[in-house]
């Protein structure tokens, strides 16, 4: 066991499916060859008629024993052992690459292969063949597998790969068949994003939330939308526990209605603290504006922007700010923090905002909002290193139209 840890440190491979998808760079077939085709390996057996040594080199003259045809072989770089092992009339499997000059049978350098019938994978990785070929034999198991999570096609593949019964199950003209890249294409990916996921760290929150959405849903002047209600229902569920702070991402085009969710979410504070952080004055403002008109009067509410503040934010309930808000050192501690098109911000603008809040072990919730996740955050809900809400209606008709404009559509959209 302690050496097969070095040898996986050696290969600087994590896990079971590291290990599988170290695939074999060829394969040294020694089944009998049924057909002729020049141009390719072949394992054939054979027996010497002559052998003659002719400029240093030494010629071999053999009978092929299935067709009966003669094959000439020509060493290069000889030594006392070929000259005893190629004598005259010794029999021998002999493999190596087929040629024809002038409608006779040729195989240059063959090697005398001793067993035949096995199928040997070569694997370019740094340890030696034995080492590699042990490791395979003893981790890469049909039950070590399945443990790993994957289904009985993808086991199946995996297993053909390293141990094949036949060429042809696993190649196609020289290369893996499609079908398998297919296959190993997956297992990579999914091996890729077990190996993220371990890699989220969960925090115990402030406190559990349980605040009443109520007040809040039946003054209301419209109905929220099925995907509106789910979503909040998920928060719902994330911030009525204390062993665990949220960290969910709601992703929603323009106009899906992410509005109504992150009053919902202040709502579900109550009587604790949130803080909403927004990447514009006019976006803060728009929320505050939105928040004063539909969220229940008692609710106190305060705007925290660069020169200006509407409201006591020390007092309030819910606070909406701009990144101004980073540099109020006397920031009341909040149990929910929001952040609204979270990509305009960098990674530590919204650490620091985390930081501000609450200094201690316990994380508040943290709820983040996006029209457009950038390629980082896409990767991290895709690991789940997030939780992900998806809002994919719009509560009414938008009136945003997307279109692809080419090099040749540009004159039209000038005129336009």
């Amino acid at each position: 066991m302690e050496e097969a840890k070095q040898l996986f440190k050696k290969l600087k491979i994590y896990s079971l499916l590291d290990l599988a998808l170290i695939v074999p760079a060829s394969y040294n077939d020694t089944t009998l060859s049924t057909t002729l085709e020049i141009g390719k390996v072949h394992t054939l057996e054979a027996k010497v008629i002559e052998s003659s040594v002719y400029g240093g080199k030494l010629r071999v003259t053999f009978l092929l024993t299935q067709s009966g045809r003669r094959l000439s072989s020509t060493f290069f770089r000889v030594t006392p052992y070929h000259h005893k092992l190629f004598e005259a009339g010794s029999s021998h499997v002999i493999q190596g690459r087929l040629d024809e000059y002038k409608g006779y049978l040729q195989m240059p350098q063959p090697k005398s292969v001793k067993q035949i019938g096995k199928i040997t994978p070569k694997y370019k990785t740094v340890l030696k063949e034995s080492e590699i070929a042990s490791l395979m034999e003893v981790y890469i198991t049909e039950k070590n597998l399945f443990d790993e999570g994957l289904d009985s096609k993808e086991v199946a593949t995996l297993m053909r790969v390293h141990f094949p019964k036949k060429m042809d199950e696993v190649y196609e003209n020289g290369n893996f068949k499609p079908e398998i890249v297919e296959v190993l294409k997956f297992v990579e990916a999914y091996n890729h994003l077990r190996k993220l996921r371990g890699k989220r760290t969960d925090f115990p929150a402030l406190r559990a939330l349980n605040g009443s959405i109520e007040p809040f849903v039946s003054n209301l002047p419209f109905k929220l939308t099925k995907e509106q209600q789910s979503v909040i229902a998920q928060i719902q569920q994330d911030l009525s526990r204390e062993d665990k702070a949220a960290k969910r991402m709601v992703v929603g085009d323009v106009g899906s209605g992410k509005t109504m969710v992150i009053l919902a979410s202040a709502m579900m504070a109550l009587p604790h603290k949130s803080i909403l952080m927004a990447p514009t004055s006019l976006l803060a403002l728009q929320l505050y504006e939105e928040a004063c008109k539909h969220l229940p009067k008692n609710v106190k509410i305060a705007l925290v922007m660069q020169g200006k503040a509407e409201g006591t934010y020390k007092e309030a309930d819910f606070i909406i700010g701009t990144h101004a808000l980073l540099f109020k050192e006397d920031l009341p501690e909040a149990s929910l923090v929001m952040v609204d098109e979270q990509h305009r911000f960098g990674t530590k603008q919204r650490q620091s905002l985390e930081a501000l809040v609450s200094p201690g072990e316990r994380k508040p919730h943290y709820l983040q909002f996006s029209a457009t996740p950038i390629p980082r955050t896409q990767a991290m809900m895709e690991s789940e290193l997030l939780d992900v809400s998806l809002i994919t209606t719009t509560p009414f008709e938008r009136e945003v139209l997307t279109q692809t404009v080419g090099r040749e559509d540009f004159p039209d959209l000038l005129n336009h």
